[in-house]
């Protein structure tokens, strides 16, 4: 016990971190609580937990025609009705995480029900949100530097994206695909850094490679086009481990089953039902159509600022010294923009939906991006103009939210 609360484990760094993230739990209680007052509940949402329970009660299997959803009489969001009522988008793991936390539970009366339903459906995805912001500091810091750390968190934590996405704030639920998704990407780097360990390579990564593979599999049950993350992860441990790509092609592809065993597993092992999920399921929505559309273009302002306000100032003004300081081009900063940037294009291809969602997931790497390099700058001659210029950013981007979400009134 006295090894765990070392001041290596747990000291200042992990305090000031438990406090942003507090705060950052503070925000969405207080949306919640402001922000649901009439405790609706939306048809979409509705229609999520139902299907999610009717799988774990083994009446059906979610996402997919049955006599189970007939029964209930709800009709199926449009994109399952064009896709001959399979879900396009999503595994059963999707509507499994929804459903979980109202498993077994009865209410005494509908205001009570409608009061409980509007906190703990939403509660997995607060949970997401914390482990997101937790990994974000985690990996930072390691990369960065206890000041990389910090401005990554801090960036994170007043993000009306990642509050909204925790809280289910008129957005679907994505943050169990945007943590897993940032999870798989540094878990394969991590693993890759490890072949160089003068141990057995299976055996001693064995704990990586079952975080890989469930990574994996949540990013891609949640929003099958997060399938690209597979190749992704692949690119980046090829390119770490330059003398031992066989043993991180082991890795990977142990990785990959273990994620098609739990994918499979969220099926309930029913292999006629996975294939026609498979064979209905949409792994690339990207169309060409909508990078000629000059409209779209103004979403990437609007997506980058709902992400965080702070970033349309940040974003460009760490572009320009990524490429002006030489110090600060390295991978550690080449490889967040790089995988921010993809997830950007394939957002930019999906007008709609899984655009909202890749939109998302590149919000945590832009985070990192932005960190590394003013923690960079920060080690400059002008330290001094830079944390000017880092704090007052940030503590405007703190207030700005603050200030909104103290609009939200009780309706």
């Amino acid at each position: 016990m006295g090894q765990f609360f070392s001041r290596e484990r747990f000291g200042k760094p992990q305090v000031l971190a438990g406090f942003l993230l507090s705060m950052f739990v503070g925000q969405c209680v207080w949306l919640l609580a402001r922000g649901t007052p009439q405790l609706t509940v939306e048809a979409s949402e509705f229609f999520r937990v139902q299907e999610g329970l009717a799988q774990w009660h083994g009446e059906s299997i979610a996402g997919i025609p049955s006599m189970a959803r007939a029964e209930r009489g709800g009709m199926a969001p449009p994109e399952l009705e064009s896709n001959e009522d399979y879900d396009p988008n999503h595994s059963p793991v999707w509507y499994l995480m929804a459903s979980a936390p109202l498993l077994g539970w009865e209410a005494s009366s509908q205001e009570a029900a409608l009061t409980y339903w509007t906190w703990l459906q939403r509660a997995p995805y607060l949970m997401f949100g914390i482990l997101l912001g937790a990994s974000l500091w985690y990996v930072s810091r390691r990369l960065y530097g206890n000041a990389g750390g910090y401005i990554a968190l801090a960036l994170y934590c007043f993000s009306p994206a990642m509050i909204h996405s925790s809280t289910l704030w008129s957005l679907p639920p994505e943050m169990g695909a945007a943590w897993s998704a940032f999870g798989a990407v540094f878990t394969a780097m991590a693993v890759a850094h490890t072949l160089y360990a003068p141990r057995e390579v299976v055996v001693w990564n064995w704990r990586r490679i079952l975080l890989l593979g469930f990574s994996l599999a949540l990013a891609i049950g949640s929003q099958f086009s997060l399938i690209i993350l597979l190749p992704l992860a692949l690119a980046f441990m090829l390119y770490l481990a330059p003398t031992r790509r066989w043993a991180a092609l082991a890795i990977w592809a142990s990785a990959c089953v273990i994620a098609f065993v739990l994918l499979y597993a969220s099926y309930f092992f029913h292999p006629g039902i996975f294939w026609q999920g498979m064979r209905h399921a949409s792994f690339l929505g990207i169309t060409g159509k909508a990078f000629a559309m000059t409209g779209a273009y103004k979403q990437v302002l609007f997506h980058l600022g709902h992400s965080s306000p702070a970033l349309l100032l940040a974003l460009p003004a760490t572009l320009i010294a990524f490429f002006a300081l030489r110090r600060a081009r390295y991978f550690g900063n080449i490889a967040p923009l790089l995988v921010a940037l993809l997830f950007l294009v394939l957002g930019f291809g999906s007008r709609h939906y899984p655009g909202l969602g890749f939109w998302l997931v590149a919000a945590p790497f832009l985070f990192a991006f932005v960190a590394g390099v003013a923690a960079d700058l920060l080690e400059t001659r002008q330290r001094a103009l830079v944390q000017a210029c880092v704090w007052g950013l940030l503590i405007a981007n703190a207030l700005w939210n603050l200030a909104e979400l103290a609009h939200v009134g009780r309706g």
